[in-house]
């Protein structure tokens, strides 16, 4: 069982900035990848960035050069540093966690991806 916290979301005008993160925590044996995505009411939930663990990214065209996600692998935390926000990056943001486990009493392994619960993020005009 593993937990994903997420904090920083909230209001602000556009052309501000936001920093969430993204704790996990519980049965891990090593998180491979990490991501954001984003969801607006009445949309399908779209990736946003992802990370590798050795640092490989990927953003969508839509946040290229304004977004950063990065990820402290010691603390099985990944960030997403949004600048220059506009107001179609409002959208509930999910953490998302490709979390290798050890099968209890085994010797096997298993993948699984966990979401965190989201936070709003809510850009106004």
């Amino acid at each position: 069982q593993v937990q994903l916290v997420e904090s920083g979301g909230g209001l602000v005008q556009a052309g501000g900035s936001l920093r969430l993160s993204c704790a996990a925590s519980g049965n891990i044996f090593v998180i491979n990848a990490m991501g954001w995505y984003r969801q607006a009411p009445g949309k399908q939930r779209d990736l946003v960035a992802v990370i590798t663990r050795g640092g490989s990214t990927n953003y969508a065209d839509s946040v290229k050069g304004r977004f950063t996600i990065s990820r402290d692998n010691a603390k099985n935390t990944v960030y997403l540093q949004m600048n220059s926000l506009k107001p179609e990056d409002t959208a509930v943001y999910y953490c998302n966690a490709q979390v290798i486990e050890v099968v209890p009493g085994s010797a096997r392994i298993t993948e699984y991806d966990y979401w965190g619960q989201g936070t709003q993020v809510t850009v106004s005009s």
